[in-house]
């Protein structure tokens, strides 16, 4: 006598679900590391910049004509992996006195499946914030002329779905080689920006 599992439409369902978040995953990382190489591209000290995540099959599904704006490797990619991203950056940000103000003033449709941040951050020492002085302009003076400053550039992008990713450069290792990644290395800025799905 021969037994079958007692829930095959179970495992099936969730291999499939693992399948989708895997490849959901591994777009978005992909999208996030083109947009820091596009950001570096561009040099240091760049403006902070702000992307809505579209899937690529779905935009063009909806609006055929996108397939002339789009450059012919993404439609290719996009023809590949349904999961792929399309990356639009947003103009006309709000003014905000700093990145969180800007983030908690952003709220997106319910087409965009994810977004995206690009900003640069000055990276010191523990120690080098115990005596800093008490005027904020100060402060910058003193964590920029730093012996121990580095400059690093952080992107990190969140699906609706749950997946995130951030891609980190530092000025002193300057190559598309060096540039690590993680789900979770900025955790405060994944959450931030995740909040502008809700």
């Amino acid at each position: 006598m021969t037994t079958s599992p007692e829930h095959p439409a179970d495992a099936s369902t969730e291999h499939a679900e693992a399948t989708d978040e895997n490849g959901r995953r591994r777009a978005l990382a992909s999208a996030v590391v083109d947009l820091e190489r596009h950001a570096a591209a561009a040099g240091w000290d760049g403006p902070v910049t702000v992307c809505a995540l579209v899937n690529t099959a779905a935009a063009l599904a909806q609006n055929p004509g996108l397939a002339d704006e789009i450059p012919p490797e993404a439609l290719t990619a996009a023809g590949l992996d349904g999961h792929h991203l399309l990356t639009i950056e947003q103009d006309g940000l709000p003014e905000a006195a700093n990145l969180e103000e800007l983030l908690a003033q952003l709220a997106w449709p319910d087409s965009v499946d994810g977004a995206a941040v690009v900003v640069e951050r000055i990276v010191v020492p523990p120690e080098a914030e115990a005596d800093l002085p008490a005027d904020p302009s100060q402060q910058l003076e003193t964590l920029l002329a730093h012996p121990g400053r580095e400059d690093v550039r952080i992107a990190v992008g969140v699906l609706r779905s749950g997946e995130t990713w951030c891609a980190l450069r530092s000025r002193a290792h300057d190559a598309d080689d060096q540039v690590a990644g993680s789900p979770d290395a900025v955790p405060g800025l994944v959450a931030a920006l995740t909040a502008t799905l809700a």
